[in-house]
């Protein structure tokens, strides 16, 4: 955490920071004694239980205070801190921004995002400082709200949209007769001789001058007051072209209007259309921009109206409607049919089904009963029942979601890295190009020179278009992203979005990925005259006295069935053979064959059906009572019913699937049998699959899913490590993609929607560079020697917005993605 308050005089008061690497009361005078040698220092406080330390002061440099604590031996961590940025247009403004912020004192790294509008910065740099140098490079800056589409955000983007809308409007109202004016008249002879007969071409001037004035000072008037000042900086963007072009163009209609005689003969031309109709098709860009903008953020949107507002919270005999802010853990809170679950929790009074679909992706609603966790923002069904609230705010699971969605969508991909370099440098070559194109006309054109070298150089200034370049990338990564959590894929980086799309190899951790991960009564075949309740409940009861998984799992079985386990007696267990025990009068057996043979059984009339145990990894039991052989039965850990067809969909993708598993060759193989493995690796003890993972990248780029404690140093060592979310938060933790259910076909559709995301990425680009490759040289004109055919600034203006626009349109045909079935 990083605080800095300031006093009235605007000097700052206070300072606050973490302080990493004390562990003692000594460590706490050392920094404080450091801290209170910086000048300026009043007071310091520095508290071991929670690392931080607290400065007051007069005119407090928060850099010298951090290196007076470095300097001491202890450590300031770096933190993350968000920024909403406004007035950013194009990717030359992004790269600006950057610029920027990593010229601060502190900052690690900096990163920024046109498509969100907002700027992730690490370090320990005062937030101040940040939104000061933001200021300074021409932009504006606040501290940015828990979700990206707060109540506050939502309502200026909507206001900005309003505000487009009406200057389109105003702007087309006011251009429409320049245009039929100008090029009504050029175009058709009618009008031409109607202008002549009726006001005269002086007049038309006149009221061409008028609308036109009044379009650039009114709707227009925005880029005028970024552009110039931008260029006064020496930083032109996006702006800045427009204000340069439209400026051209009116500034030279201006002078043949109202000073024709300072023009050289022949070339006293007016272009009002072209300034007017750049500006209105720009703002028409704009509008469409921002409202193709708006859609592809729908996603964390939809996440975030999830959030109940109020929770019904019981304190003590009443129950009472308070705002979800207000609901702390241990809260008792009561949900009836219909509502959403406000937090999490544990369901401690009465039973219900609830719809969790918008956490796992799975349509159908889930049981609840005493115990069972809830999460907030799902809903529910029909029951109503009363939980204890474990996580509220931040630390629930549907904010924690919200977050990790929002940083993926934040992110940088590598692929950007080239962009970034182009988009620099952009906009400044565009306006060396457009002037080269001025000189080029003038000195070689034919006459008039001075109008076609205008008209040209004014083409290649509208015609360009870095905001193609900067929506490329980072709108694919929020559509992606979103579609993503839609389908229960948390993408926790960005870059896995990118990483994911080379996985060759998919690693799979058998215990709770493949399987449920824990073991249960899967076969029993009983002999002729038993019945399955009596022989299941006197094999359970026997069982009940082992704490064995297996005997756990025979237990739970007759308790899902409803049975009553009588008392036993002469309880004895034969090691490395099996159990007896006397209940309910009768003398019962359970254990292996070679138990059953030192009984003197024959276990032969279950042979085929050990034989096809034996065949699916199952390891069979029998059961004896009162001396006959009884039953065969057989306890394992059963696959997820989602597990055949994801290793078939991840085939489908043409990867290669491991198994990493702990059980003995045979078990494993037959598992990989049945579902069609590639590979597989067994008997790993858990401090051995890194070791494994560490091999297995040798085949191709390699993605490990686990769900495990002990799968974690594995995620991280995998080029992509996916954690099963019904897993622990240290897998979580270490992974870098999240399915939030236990689903596996999940991991095919996050490899897919990679792929997906990573192809409308490299369309996007590909429109973005040749666009503006193919098109501004012939806006320059290349293609008047040989064809005579020049590009008018009103069709750059009109490409311009468009290109923008399209990239915008593709990077929303992945709201479509929809993961293939069979």
């Amino acid at each position: 955490m990083n605080v800095q308050a300031k006093d009235p005089s605007g000097a700052p008061s206070k300072v606050v920071f973490d302080v990493e690497g004390m562990t003692c009361a000594s460590c706490v005078g050392r920094v404080e004694r450091a801290l209170k040698a910086v000048p300026g220092v009043e007071a310091a406080a520095v508290n071991l239980a929670t690392e931080r330390a607290e400065v007051r002061g007069a005119s407090l440099d928060r850099g010298r205070l951090i290196q007076a604590v470095e300097d001491a031996g202890y450590h300031v961590p770096a933190r993350a801190l968000d920024l909403e940025i406004e007035g950013m247009t194009c990717a030359s403004c992004v790269a600006r921004v950057e610029r920027a912020l990593k010229a601060v004192p502190g900052v690690t790294s900096a990163t920024v995002n046109l498509a969100t509008e907002r700027a992730t910065v690490t370090g320990a740099a005062d937030p101040a400082e940040l939104i000061r140098a933001i200021g300074a490079a021409g932009y504006e800056a606040h501290p940015a709200t828990a979700a990206a589409v707060s109540d506050a955000t939502s309502l200026r983007k909507a206001t900005e949209e309003a505000a487009l809308r009406r200057d389109v409007v105003i702007a087309a109202l006011l251009t429409l007769p320049v245009f039929v004016l100008e090029m009504g008249s050029h175009l058709f002879m009618s009008i031409h001789e109607a202008v002549m007969t009726t006001i005269g071409m002086q007049t038309s001037w006149y009221i061409q001058f008028a609308l036109t004035t009044s379009v650039l000072a009114g709707p227009g008037l925005r880029f005028y007051r970024k552009g110039f000042p931008a260029l006064v900086r020496r930083a032109p963007d996006m702006n800045s072209l427009v204000a340069v072009g439209s400026a051209a163009a009116y500034g030279y209609s201006l002078v043949a209007t109202f000073a024709p005689g300072l023009l050289p003969a022949g070339t006293v031309n007016v272009y009002y259309e072209a300034a007017a109709v750049i500006v209105t098709l720009i703002l028409l860009g704009r509008l469409l921009e921002a409202r193709a903008k708006g859609r592809t953020s729908e996603a964390i949107r939809r996440l975030v109206g999830l959030q109940a507002r109020t929770a019904r919270v019981v304190r003590g005999a009443v129950v009472s409607e308070v705002p979800v802010a207000e609901v702390r853990p241990g809260d008792i809170v009561e949900v009836r049919p219909g509502e959403r679950v406000p937090v999490d929790g544990d369901v401690n009074e009465g039973s219900s089904w609830i719809d969790e679909s918008m956490i796992s992706g799975e349509p159908l609603p889930v049981e609840k009963t005493i115990g069972s966790a809830v999460t907030g923002g799902t809903v529910n069904q029909t029951g109503a029942f009363r939980f204890r609230a474990t996580a509220v705010g931040e630390a629930t699971m549907l904010a924690q979601i919200i977050r990790m969605v929002e940083e993926a969508q934040g992110g940088k991909l590598p692929i950007q890295a080239l962009v970034d370099r182009v988009t620099m440098w952009f906009v400044p070559a565009v306006m060396a190009l457009a002037a080269l194109t001025f000189l080029v006309w003038l000195i070689f054109g034919p006459q008039p020179s001075l109008s076609f070298g205008l008209v040209n150089a004014v083409a290649v200034l509208i015609i360009a278009c870095p905001c193609a370049m900067g929506l490329a990338t980072p709108t694919s990564i929020m559509v992606g992203t979103g579609r993503g959590a839609e389908l229960g894929v948390l993408f926790r980086k960005g870059e896995a979005l990118q990483s994911l799309q080379d996985v060759r190899v998919v690693a799979l951790d058998k215990t709770g990925t493949l399987t449920e991960g824990k073991p249960r009564l899967t076969d029993m075949a009983q002999a002729p005259g038993f019945d399955r309740p009596s022989v299941l409940t006197a094999v359970a009861a026997v069982e009940a006295k082992s704490e064995h998984p297996i005997a756990r799992a025979i237990v739970a079985a007759a308790s899902e069935e409803g049975l009553s386990l009588p008392e036993i007696t002469d309880f004895a267990s034969v090691t490395g053979f099996g159990v007896s025990a006397h209940a309910a009068g009768r003398r019962i057996e359970v254990g292996a064959d070679r138990y059953m043979a030192q009984l003197g059984l024959d276990v032969t009339p279950f042979g085929a059906e050990a034989k096809r145990l034996g065949d699916e990894g199952k390891s069979p039991l029998y059961a004896a009572i009162d001396g006959r052989l009884a039953a065969i039965l057989a306890v394992a850990d059963p696959l997820k019913e989602t597990t055949p067809p994801a290793i078939a969909a991840l085939h489908r993708l043409g990867l290669k699937v491991a198994m990493i598993t702990g059980d003995n060759a045979r078990t494993a193989q037959a598992i990989a049998r049945q579902l069609g493995i590639d590979e597989v690796v067994a008997e790993v003890l858990p401090d051995g699959k890194v070791a494994v993972v560490k091999r297995l990248r040798a085949l191709g780029h390699l993605a490990f899913v686990g769900d495990g404690i002990n799968d974690a140093p594995a995620l991280a060592e995998s080029d992509v490590g996916i954690a099963v979310g019904t897993g622990t938060d240290i897998a979580i933790e270490a992974a870098d993609v999240v399915l939030m259910s236990g689903r596996l076909t999940a991991v095919s559709d996050a490899i897919a929607l990679s792929k997906a995301t990573m192809r409308n990425i490299r369309q996007n680009l590909f429109w973005a560079f040749a666009y503006n490759v193919a098109l501004i040289p012939v806006a320059a004109g290349v293609l008047w020697p040989a064809f005579g055919i020049l590009l008018s600034p009103v069709f750059a203006a009109g490409a311009m917005a468009m290109s923008s626009v399209f990239v915008l349109g593709n990077a929303l045909r992945l709201r479509r993605f929809a993961p293939a079935r069979t």
